[in-house]
């Protein structure tokens, strides 16, 4: 079974999303994604400064098995995004929920549509 923080909220695309104090917001993929996905070996994220939509694709996983594309969990502006990933996108497969995270957002609309962890718990269990 993946492991589901607590603390963040999720989509049914498998992004995570930590609120931030600042008002920004921290997204990656679920451990339950990387998993699904096998080993990361390619990931293209949104560029700095980019306004994006709810669920509007901005950026891709590749994975020896397969690509996925990464859906913004909501609308707003890019903050800023984990140059590390570029040359070491394996980091997400090892620590999907911390150093693996994909990119931050400064939301334009409320998080309350967002899956709690008990309701993303029951979509991966089902």
């Amino acid at each position: 079974m993946s492991e589901i923080p607590g603390n963040l909220k999720y989509t049914e695309s498998h992004e995570w999303i930590a609120e931030g104090e600042d008002g920004i917001v921290t997204i990656g993929i679920t451990e339950h994604a990387q998993q699904s996905l096998g080993d990361l070996v390619f990931i293209e994220l949104p560029e700095v400064g980019t306004e994006v939509k709810q669920e509007e694709i901005c950026g891709v996983v590749e994975s020896v098995k397969a690509a996925s594309d990464i859906f913004s969990p909501l609308a707003g502006k890019i903050t800023a995004i984990n140059e590390k990933l570029v040359d070491e996108p394996e980091i997400v497969n090892s620590s999907p929920y911390q150093d693996g995270w994909l990119f931050k957002l400064k939301p334009s609309e409320s998080l309350d549509n967002l899956l709690s962890h008990d309701k993303y718990r029951e979509i991966t269990e089902n």
